[in-house]
């Protein structure tokens, strides 16, 4: 008889950090580790009496480096995985966020490299399906849509 794990809920908080580049195009902030070849956007987990709009920027500003501004909310990822025994659900919020100060030079140790991509660049770069869809819709309402 197998064993049903215990499921527990979670959530983080990120955006899509975005600006205008070269030839007014739309540029995005991905985040990478070498050791699992992972990219994805920034994104964390909320410090005790945190409002979730509050984690989504504090955990951009650590894993980037940046001063971002909090624009319009983008959506949310919903998925599911296991560690140490326990099944989790998980969702993560996403906001469209601008810069307003700081580099991507500063970003913590949570990953290796932090860079500025062409929004089309960085749907193709991400690891993760949920991520890619952020991507193509920020650039979608930014006026930019990307070919899928």
């Amino acid at each position: 008889m197998s064993r049903r794990l215990p499921i527990h809920e979670a959530v983080s908080a990120g955006g899509v950090v975005w600006r205008r580049g070269p030839g007014d195009r739309i540029e995005v902030v991905v985040c990478g580790r070498r050791a699992d070849r992972i990219w994805g956007l920034p994104k964390g987990t909320p410090d005790s009496g945190e409002v979730i709009e509050q984690t989504a920027l504090r955990e951009v500003q650590e894993e980037t480096g940046l001063e971002v501004r909090l624009g319009e909310r983008l959506g949310s990822i919903e998925y599911w995985f296991t560690a140490g025994g326990v099944r989790y659900h998980k969702q993560v919020h996403h906001w469209m966020m601008e810069p307003v100060g700081g580099d991507v030079s500063h970003h913590d140790h949570e990953f290796d490299e932090v860079r500025w991509l062409p929004a089309a660049e960085a749907y193709e770069k991400l690891t993760y399906e949920g991520e890619r869809g952020l991507i193509a819709e920020a650039a979608r309402k930014l006026g930019e849509p990307i070919d899928l």
